[in-house]
């Protein structure tokens, strides 16, 4: 059982392999929160909690009168609420129907079930077929007064030291009640300094990696943007200050979600540390009528006490295992190409049949179309909402290109941008109530789109059969999910004025529901998101979308830091990764052919660059690149990914290793060249101590050797010096 019941000590354990998570229903009905981290051994951690009257922190009604020690203030609560006399960040305030602000929540019942919670509506971890380790608590809630009722809802997967927290409300009184602020999840530290550890960024340059020291007061990040943004991703970790990829405490916070969200930090007056992570407050209010529910996003909590990188193995196999779902997302991945850096709009039928020709010829098995090939869209100023084939274009309707592509023996791949609109558009002069803008204002463009408005079901209707329509007349076997502009002017037709406050959340509401019926009606596609490259890459979007286009930006240097980032919460068989030209078209940067496929293989694989125009010598590359990622395809995608070096140091390196530990891949990216360079040396963990390996220099002249498991952990191997800029090496391992 991972869930344990102590009715005498009115305590709950929740136990996975290498964690314990407890709480405590205190004397006055209170959930307070004793314990998430290392394993206790039935101990209760509410014995170890101080009490004193602490100046300026008030008691209870009930408590006050005799006990002047006891105060919401400082007391670490499983879930907190606004206008308790807790004045920290609080997870839940609502708005009572006379205007007051206050809620007050206590322990009612809880039962224990078998097997993941599933939410209506969104993404959330789910059963595998293959493991039945899950079970999940729910803990009641109420306030009496305001007759509000709160589920705290806690899905466990024991052998990946997984919890995933969300909360669900209901109104059962007879009064509307109006709810400012709700976290799907609140967790306190009683004790400890602590770092944070967040991904922050901007378009082309995602996920760069910020780590602090959490001070007294408060601390956030977030986005407002109508996605997860850019700029803020929604997986932060805390960590203790001397944690290291390989020792350490540390935890992670995964938000399942695709919108607008806040992780906030308080260190309070105490020295101890409140996290809250959910939807963004400041464009959420949500009316909550009698009898009325509300279920919140997840987030995926995981202890390590064996540092970052432990935390990270977690994250990576629950991805894989209990978040990406359909049999595409379990098959072997095509190597694919993508036209859009070899000829932006300007293309012809004949064009990218001449592309996807030449790609075959070297091994590339998906042809993917890009933008450009609908409506009246030559450039990014048109066209958005007509989803029909511009077949003057194409020179033949898209069911023909689909099989022209087919004849060569490739794939047929498609490019769609369904939530945005074109003011010059046949959708646009037809419905320009469906386009996201406040009545009697012009809106603020971007790429000269407007976005279209999801949390209208008629939207959403006429999007599922455009694209089902499009989907069903093509042999379309991949379909890349685009989305390019935040949103603003946030108002929703469909909604009455005191509901606009949820047009955010239901615009996502809404996504969800699309994406949830093409990808379970159309199975056999594999759909890959993408929002200005790395503007949603979340783990909410994975549970629709497997695979994500990382970032616009397809320069193998900056993408050394993009996919170290992205690899903290992430796994790399989720992250859209491209060869593209040299020089390179965000950067100028010219990098060798051999470096930018080794950055590529650490990812989904594919090109993205005019195949038509390379030397016969690139061509050849092209086809060892592919012969190498499919020899090694069990190790990159399903193995356990390590990171071995950071962006910071000379040169970039990670392993991937077999989960029986008989094979591994070391990478390695140096980032210049020096004139009497030194090598470079790393430590490989998570090999088998006891055993032998092999070590080859992948289409390098450097001789094979022989070093131990043991070795190679305490002791480490070197990196041959950079011969070239941007130098780079592939090292395979084989166990004797």
């Amino acid at each position: 059982m991972s869930i344990v019941w102590n009715p005498n000590r009115r305590l709950i354990n929740i136990e996975t392999k290498n964690s314990t998570y407890q709480m405590k229903i205190d004397d006055y009905g209170n959930l307070i929160h004793t314990h998430y981290g290392g394993k206790l051994q039935d101990t209760d951690m509410s014995q170890e909690l101080v009490y004193l009257d602490r100046g300026f922190s008030g008691n209870p009604y009930e408590v006050g009168k005799v006990d002047r020690t006891y105060s919401l203030d400082y007391l670490p609560q499983e879930y907190s609420c606004f206008g308790t006399g807790d004045y920290r960040i609080t997870g839940l305030h609502v708005r009572n129907t006379d205007g007051s602000k206050g809620c007050s929540l206590h322990y009612k019942n809880h039962y224990i079930n078998q097997g993941l919670y599933s939410i209506k509506g969104l993404p959330a971890i789910h059963d595998s077929s293959d493991d039945a380790n899950y079970e999940t608590l729910c803990v009641e809630m109420t306030d009496d007064v305001n007759n509000l009722e709160v589920t705290l809802i806690y899905s466990i997967i024991n052998d990946l030291d997984i919890i995933g927290r969300s909360v669900k409300l209901k109104n059962s009184g007879n009064k509307a009640l109006t709810i400012d602020k709700v976290a799907s999840m609140n967790l306190d530290f009683t004790y400890g300094d602590w770092q944070w550890v967040r991904f922050t960024g901007r378009h082309a340059m995602e996920r760069n990696i910020v780590r602090g020291d959490i001070y007294q007061g408060v601390q956030s990040i977030g986005s407002v943007r109508g996605t997860s943004s850019h700029h803020y991703n929604p997986f932060t970790v805390i960590c203790e200050k001397e944690t290291t990829e390989n020792m350490g405490q540390c935890y992670g916070f995964s938000f399942l979600y695709s919108g607008e969200h806040i992780t906030e930090i308080e260190k309070d007056q105490t020295g101890s540390t409140r996290i809250l992570v959910g939807i963004h407050p400041d464009d959420f209010c949500w009316k909550l009528a009698p009898g009325d529910e509300l279920e919140l996003p997840q987030v995926l909590l995981s202890y390590s006490n064996e540092g970052l990188g432990t935390l990270s193995r977690n994250y990576h196999k629950v991805i894989n295992k209990n978040i990406v779902r359909g049999k595409r997302s379990k098959e072997r991945r095509p190597v694919l190409i993508n036209n859009w850096e070899a000829t932006y709009f300007d293309f012809t039928g004949d064009k990218l049949v001449e592309i996807a020709s030449q790609a075959h010829d070297m091994g590339i098995e998906l042809f993917v179309m890009d933008d450009g090939w609908f409506g009246k869209r030559d450039d990014d100023n048109s066209g958005l909402g007509d989803w029909y084939a511009n077949e003057k274009k194409l020179g033949c309707s898209l069911k023909e290109l689909g099989e022209k592509i087919n004849a060569i023996g490739m794939d047929f791949g498609i490019w769609f941008e369904p939530e945005m609109v074109s003011e010059d558009s046949d959708l646009y002069r037809k419905h320009p109530e469906w386009a996201v803008k406040i009545p009697g204002r012009n809106p603020n463009l971007a790429r000269n789109q407007l976005v279209l408005d999801y949390s209208n079901p008629e939207v959403c209707d006429y999007i599922i059969k455009s694209l089902s329509d499009i989907l069903s007349s093509a042999p379309i076997s991949y379909v890349k999910w685009d989305m390019n502009r935040s949103i603003c002017d946030k108002y929703g037709n469909s909604l009455d004025a005191d509901r606009q406050g949820e047009f955010s959340h239901r615009y996502i509401l809404g996504l969800y529901k699309v994406l949830e019926t093409l990808t379970t009606t159309f199975d056999d596609v594999l759909f890959e998101g993408c929002s200005g490259g790395g503007g949603r890459f979340d783990a909410g979007m994975m549970y629709y979308t497997p695979q994500i286009w990382l970032s616009d930006n397809t320069d193998a240097i900056n993408r050394l830091s993009i996919q170290y980032g992205s690899s903290f919460g992430y796994p790399i068989s989720t992250m859209g990764s491209h060869v593209s030209a040299s020089p390179n078209h965000q950067t100028g940067r010219n990098t060798p052919f051999k470096t930018r496929t080794t950055v590529a293989m650490a990812g989904t694989f594919g090109y993205e660059l005019d195949i038509t125009k390379l030397s016969d010598d690139e061509k050849k590359q092209i086809k060892e690149g592919i012969n190498l990622f499919h020899q090694y395809y069990d190790i990159i995608q399903q193995g356990d990914y390590y990171r071995l070096s950071t962006p910071e140091d000379k040169c970039t390196a990670w392993a991937m290793i077999k989960e029986d530990k008989s094979e591994a891949l070391i990478s390695a990216v140096y980032h210049g060249v020096e004139a009497n360079q030194k090598p470079t040396h790393i430590r490989v963990p998570g090999l088998d101590l006891n055993s032998n390996y092999v070590v080859e220099y992948v289409g390098d002249e450097v001789a094979c050797r022989e070093i131990s498991g043991a070795a190679l952990k305490n002791g480490g191997i070197s990196i041959n010096p950079s011969r070239i800029e941007y130098d780079s090496y592939v090292i395979h391992l084989v166990r004797k």
